[in-house]
C-alpha cells in the first residue's frame, strides 16, 4: 500500500530522494482527481444542454472599474499567508514534522517569513489586477452567467458539504469508534487530524452534497433535474476514482476475510485476496522487519472491495455516458444513476466490512439501508416523472 505518494514513487520508480512527496496523501490525491474529473464531465454535459436550449443563462449586474477595497486586500493577504505559512512551510520543515503532514497542518507550526512574503504577494497581485481594470467612473454592467460558469462553485459546494456529510454519517454509523478516537486524541495516542479525516461515509457525503447543490441551483435559477442529469455520469466517475484512493492507501474500506482458492491462475493475488500491507490506518499486525509509521498488515487476506467498486463503477460510468442523450425527460437519467449506484453498493456490501444494525431480526449495514432506498427511490422517481410527463401531454 502507498499511504502517500513518496511510498508509491519509491516502490514503482526506485526514487527514495523525493521526500517532498510524503506531503501528498494518496487517498486525498485520488479524491482531488475525482473532483477534477467530475468537474470536467459536468462542465461538458452542462455545455451540451446549453447548446440544445435545455439550460439558460442568468443575467446579473456587476460593478466594474472599482479599485481594490481594503477588505479584498486583507482577504487575499490572509489566503496568501496561510498558504505560505502552512503549505510552503511544510516543505521547509524538519523531517520529523513532515512524517505526518495532516498533524502539521492542524498545529501552530509554520514558516512565518514565507507566510508574510506570500501574503503580501497575494495582496499586491489583487491590487495590481484591480488597478489595471480601474475606470475613471465605475459603472454597472449586465453580464450573462451560464450554468457551466458555475461548475467551480458547484464543485466547492459538493466538496465542503460532501465532507461534512461523510463525517456526520460515519459518526452516526459507529459512535463508539468516534468516542474512542476522541479519547485517543485526549491521551495523545492519536492526532486531531486523523480524527477529522479518518472514517468517511460516501452516502453521507452524497446526501448532504445533494441538498447543498439543490439549494444552490434553486438560488441561481438552474433547472434542478437538468443539473442532476448532467451530474449523473460525473458522480459515477468520481466514485470510481475515489475508490482507487481507498485501495491504494488501504483506508479500511476493504472486504471480509477471503481464504477461498483463486479461481483463475492468471489473476493477480491482490485482485482476489489481499492483506493490505503498510495500510494508512495501521490496522492489523506488525510487518516483520518494518520500521516506521506504516508497518501493519491484516492478519489474513480480505476481498479488495475498493478495486471491485472501481471496475464496476467505471463500467457504469461509460454505460450512463453512452445512453445520456436517449433520456430526454429531465430527471430520468438521474433516476437511472440512483438505481445503478444503489444496486452496486448493495451487492458489494455482502463481502464488505461494515457496522451492522439490528432491525426486527435483520442485520443490515447503513450502506445497505441507504442503497436499498436509492434503488427504490430511483425506480419510483423514474416512473413518477414518466407518468407526470404523460399526464402533461394529455392535457396539452
Amino acid at each position: 500500500m502507498y499511504p502517500n505518494l513518496y511510498y508509491a514513487f519509491k516502490d514503482l520508480f526506485g526514487r527514495d530522494d523525493w521526500t517532498f512527496l510524503r506531503f501528498v496523501n494518496s487517498f486525498g490525491f485520488f479524491v482531488a482527481l475525482a473532483f477534477i474529473g467530475a468537474a470536467i464531465v459536468l462542465s461538458l454535459e452542462l455545455k451540451r444542454k446549453e447548446r440544445e436550449g435545455l439550460l439558460l443563462y442568468k443575467e446579473e449586474l456587476v460593478v466594474v472599474g472599482k479599485p481594490a477595497t481594503l477588505a479584498e486586500l486583507i482577504v487575499n493577504f490572509i489566503l496568501g499567508f496561510l498558504l505560505g505559512y502552512k503549505i510552503l512551510g511544510l516543505f521547509f520543515t524538519g523531517s520529523d514534522e513532515a512524517v505526518n503532514p495532516q498533524a502539521f497542518l492542524f498545529s501552530t507550526q509554520g514558516n512565518l517569513p514565507l507566510g508574510l512574503i506570500l501574503g503580501l504577494f497575494f495582496a499586491g497581485l489583487k491590487y495590481w489586477e484591480k488597478n489595471k481594470q480601474k475606470l475613471a467612473k465605475p459603472e454597472e454592467r449586465k453580464i450573462r452567467i451560464w450554468p457551466h460558469d458555475r461548475v467551480g462553485d458547484i464543485t466547492m459546494y459538493a466538496a465542503v458539504f460532501g465532507f461534512l456529510g461523510a463525517k456526520l454519517f460515519d459518526i452516526l454509523e459507529s459512535p463508539q469508534d468516534f468516542m474512542q478516537s476522541i479519547r485517543d486524541v485526549q491521551h495523545g495516542a492519536q492526532d486531531a487530524a486523523s480524527l477529522i479525516f479518518s472514517g468517511l461515509t460516501f452516502y453521507g457525503g452524497l446526501i448532504c452534497a445533494a441538498l447543498a447543490i439543490w439549494y444552490y441551483a434553486k438560488k441561481n435559477n438552474i433547472g434542478f433535474w437538468q443539473l442532476n442529469d448532467a451530474a449523473a455520469p460525473a458522480l459515477m466517475l468520481a466514485y470510481a476514482m475515489g475508490r482507487i484512493g481507498c485501495q491504494v492507501a488501504g483506508d479500511g474500506d476493504w472486504g471480509i476475510p477471503n481464504t477461498s482458492p483463486k479461481p483463475f491462475h492468471w489473476l493477480p493475488d491482490w485482485m482476489w485476496a489481499f492483506n493490505y500491507p503498510h495500510n494508512v490506518i495501521n490496522k492489523g499486525i506488525g510487518i516483520p522487519g518494518c520500521i516506521g509509521q506504516f508497518c501493519s498488515q491484516l492478519p489474513e487476506p480480505v476481498y479488495p472491495t475498493p478495486f471491485y467498486e472501481t471496475v464496476v463503477c467505471l463500467i457504469l460510468f461509460f454505460l450512463i455516458w453512452s445512453i445520456r442523450k436517449r433520456f430526454t425527460l429531465p430527471g430520468t437519467l438521474f433516476a437511472i444513476y440512483l438505481t445503478l449506484n444503489g444496486l452496486e453498493r448493495f451487492f458489494i456490501e455482502k463481502i464488505r466490512v461494515n457496522v451492522q444494525y439490528a432491525i426486527f431480526g435483520f442485520h443490515p449495514t447503513q450502506a445497505e439501508i441507504i442503497s436499498s432506498l436509492l434503488v427504490i427511490g430511483g425506480v419510483l422517481l423514474y416512473f413518477f416523472l414518466k407518468t407526470k410527463h404523460r399526464a402533461a401531454g394529455l392535457k396539452a
